[in-house]
């Protein structure tokens, strides 16, 4: 790689700052909303007007709102700037956080969880990721971003029930409004100002590409998995920690010791699989093994559900196959989706997440209420199995990664010249120049193409 590479692939202070930042608020966030999934079940029934399906309700309300409202805020955000949007929706969030802590009723706990999806600001701030760091960088602060959403997870899974014994659910609440302001300090005083934003189509939803996002039938069966991924997840969480007190003998202060050799090992163990699903080109195979395994997970919650040893293999399995099926999920909506218009189909793609974990709250809750654990995890299991019908129809992906370049200004017949050029450079699958922005969206074969020859065609200053 030139000397002129070099420089365009090295990350800046600034964006090294950008991506830990932004990484640092959006953790914190999730963290908020995921530390009550483990206890939040046991917590709820001493709470008035429960029943077991306003239980599942308030485990998924937030999925509702922040379905409808991320890319909405999103696109204010190209309006009115990126930090005001992240600080309302902070604030809106440590306000539910506040009604959810301060109620004695099921009811006024949904209405808390609903506030916090309500601070919808997982688009605004992959955008505003995207206005501070530089096109060839972008993939690299959008994987720090990733990655500490997954650890986000994985913590509260440990930390959840360690806090409940410290300070209860209750607590928990009033610890996630904390840690919205401590986002809205990061926001303020870490987070770099961008010189300017402007709409990304590799982070941000398009409104001329739905038509073409929403017509795509690979997209579509990656987006209805996603939404069954966390339908399982939400109704998981309702049966899971019930189980163990109830049936597995486990004190509800013990729980976190199960979780913690889980979450650990469960981390580890994926990462095989991901290499061979990348590095030799077994997408397919990998995720349908995935999707199997995490119903055969759930069909061990039954089977094995009065011993621990059975039921903590059946909840690694469950991890693994989570976490796997969490990685590659967005891998492949970046393989299939048009070069131009991966941002759209990202954002329908965080939509149907967050749909699935409301429905899973929802009708999980209802199946507990009327079919009792047994029937949650025979619900997952049978999602678990639609999903596997409908992914065996997957094409298998073409291993191409997106990737992008400034180009500067340029007038249609320049950039369709420059558009010509760059498909027919080996590795290059795929190339499309948006004139106007002065942006190329390629995809490319990252084990064959020339990246220094691409970076010839940028005009980004060294």
């Amino acid at each position: 790689m030139n000397k002129k590479a070099q420089q365009l692939h090295r990350l800046t202070a600034i964006e090294i700052r950008a991506a830990f930042s932004l990484a640092g608020i959006f953790s914190l966030r999730m963290l908020g909303l995921f530390l009550i999934l483990p206890v939040f079940a046991i917590y709820a029934e001493q709470l008035a007007g429960v029943t077991p399906l306003l239980i599942g309700v308030a485990i998924g309300a937030y999925g509702l709102t922040q379905a409808l409202l991320q890319i909405p805020f999103g696109m204010i955000s190209d309006r009115i700037g990126r930090k005001p949007v992240i600080i309302t929706g902070l604030l809106i969030f440590a306000l539910g956080s506040a009604v959810a802590a301060s109620s004695d009723s099921i009811w006024g706990v949904i209405a808390g969880r609903a506030l916090q999806g309500s601070g919808a600001i997982a688009a605004a701030v992959m955008a505003l990721a995207a206005d501070l760091t530089r096109e060839q960088n972008r993939t690299k602060a959008m994987a720090v971003i990733g990655m500490s959403i997954g650890l986000a997870f994985a913590v509260s899974l440990v930390l959840g029930p360690l806090l409940n014994i410290w300070i209860g659910v209750s607590g928990i609440f009033w610890l996630t409004a904390l840690l919205a302001i401590a986002g809205i300090l990061v926001m303020l005083f870490l987070v770099p100002d961008p010189d300017t934003s402007s709409t990304h189509r590799d982070t941000s939803p398009v409104r001329d590409q739905f038509s073409r996002v929403l017509r795509n039938a690979d997209l579509l069966r990656l987006d209805l998995g996603i939404l069954l991924l966390h339908m399982m997840l939400t109704a998981v969480f309702i049966a899971v920690p019930l189980t163990l007190r109830d049936v597995t003998g486990i004190a509800v202060e013990n729980h976190w010791k199960v979780y913690l050799p889980v979450v650990v090992l469960a981390m580890v163990l994926m990462v095989p699989f991901i290499v061979i699903a990348e590095k030799r080109r077994k997408m397919k195979q990998v995720f349908l093994l995935a999707i199997l395994t995490i119903g055969l997970a759930q069909i061990g919650f039954i089977l094995f559900n009065a011993a621990l040893p059975g039921f903590g293999l059946a909840l690694l399995m469950f991890f693994v196959a989570f976490n796997l099926l969490e990685a590659s999920l967005p891998s492949l909506i970046s393989k299939m989706a048009p070069a131009e218009s991966k941002g759209t189909a990202m954002g329908v793609y965080s939509t149907s997440q967050f749909v699935g974990a409301f429905l899973g709250g929802m009708i999980g809750g209802w199946v507990y209420g009327e079919y009792h654990l047994v029937g949650v995890f025979l619900f997952g299991a049978a999602a678990s199995l639609l999903w596997l019908v409908l992914a065996s129809g997957m094409r298998q992906p073409g291993y191409m990664s997106s990737y992008l370049i400034k180009v500067g200004e340029l007038d249609p017949v320049s950039a369709e010249q420059l558009q010509m050029r760059l498909r027919d450079i080996p590795g290059v699958g795929e190339a499309v120049v948006m004139a106007q922005e002065g942006v190329a969206y390629l995809k490319v074969d990252t084990q064959s193409v020339d990246f220094a020859l691409l970076d010839e065609f940028s005009v980004a200053e060294t």
